[in-house]
């Protein structure tokens, strides 16, 4: 079917079911259109089946340089995931696409996602000779292999990096635990920032267990790791905004895109309330790791 009767039927699905005054279904369906406007400007066409992540998040980009406010943006994208959670509803669609994809925060300006080549360019710029260099890889690398939130990764215990089985034990918002995979990549950096720089370090009393450090010996705080990204990418001669989010948005972006499950990458980035137990009987472990290996860039 086009997108004219995807579009109708999800307005009658809102006037008849959902019962919402014409002034707002006519809103919703505004707001669709734009989407298929947007779509219909690529050179081969995208139908509602075949609609990615990647392609809603390259229409958050247009709408923002078309300069919509962040509100407008939002509300736009409301739209957008109300239509597909319908498609999913009525059979049209297997996994909803709008799943990773986050509305701007008000007031805030959509983040820039980074290639794999930029990435590349980041982590080729930092000097290993010294030890914040080594632990800025690391420190990189882990953010990039796991899309981990920087309150996250500066809050990394050592006893949670489980270099035997390959995961991080994360905490997240609301102190939400869940397994993370950790790329090869990172594993390396982390072992060897941890027995060839962190074990110099004078540690001070009550950050022992933290596994990244100042040159004080204290857990990093979010302005640090912050300041570290604006330098190299200033380095790099990047010219986009970079912020830790990047990385994390960048990790969800690249598996996404190499084809990665929706489902597992959601789970990885702690969208959902995630247990130990959970993980067994939701995905287990060994698969979430396959997704990385099969999926990651630098894996």
């Amino acid at each position: 079917m086009s997108w004219d009767i995807y579009i109708q039927e999800f307005e009658n699905h809102l006037k008849l079911e959902r019962s919402l005054s014409a002034n707002s279904v006519d809103a919703y369906g505004s707001d669709i259109s734009k989407l298929q406007q947007f779509l219909s400007m690529k050179k081969e066409p995208v139908i509602p089946q075949r609609v990615v992540l990647q392609d809603l998040q390259d229409f958050l980009v247009y709408l923002n340089d078309l300069g919509l406010s962040a509100f407008s943006q939002a509300r736009i994208i409301s739209g957008v995931k109300s239509f597909f959670r319908f498609l999913v509803y009525e059979g049209e669609l297997k996994e909803d696409p709008t799943d990773l994809l986050e509305a701007p925060k008000l007031g805030r300006k959509l983040p820039d996602t980074l290639s794999v080549h930029e990435i590349d360019q980041l982590f080729a710029v930092i000097d290993h000779s010294t030890p914040e260099g080594m632990r800025n890889r690391a420190m990189l690398e882990t953010l990039y292999s796991s899309g981990l939130r920087v309150s996250e990764l500066i809050g990394l215990k050592i006893s949670n990096i489980h270099f035997d089985v390959g995961f991080l034990r994360v905490f997240g918002k609301g102190n939400k635990e869940r397994l993370v995979p950790l790329g090869k990549e990172a594993m390396k950096y982390l072992r060897m920032y941890q027995e060839e720089v962190r074990v110099h370090i004078d540690i001070q009393s009550g950050h022992e267990g933290v596994m990244f450090l100042n040159r004080r010996g204290k857990q990093l705080t979010r302005q640090m790791v912050f300041t570290v990204i604006k330098t190299l990418a200033k380095k790099a001669g990047s010219h986009k905004t970079i912020s830790p989010h990047t990385f994390r948005h960048s990790f969800a972006t690249h598996l996404i895109e190499g084809g990665a499950d929706l489902r597992a990458v959601q789970e990885m980035l702690g969208h959902e309330s995630i247990t130990t137990t959970e993980i067994y009987t939701h995905l287990d472990r060994d698969y979430l790791k396959q997704v990385i290996k099969d999926f990651h860039p630098r894996s």
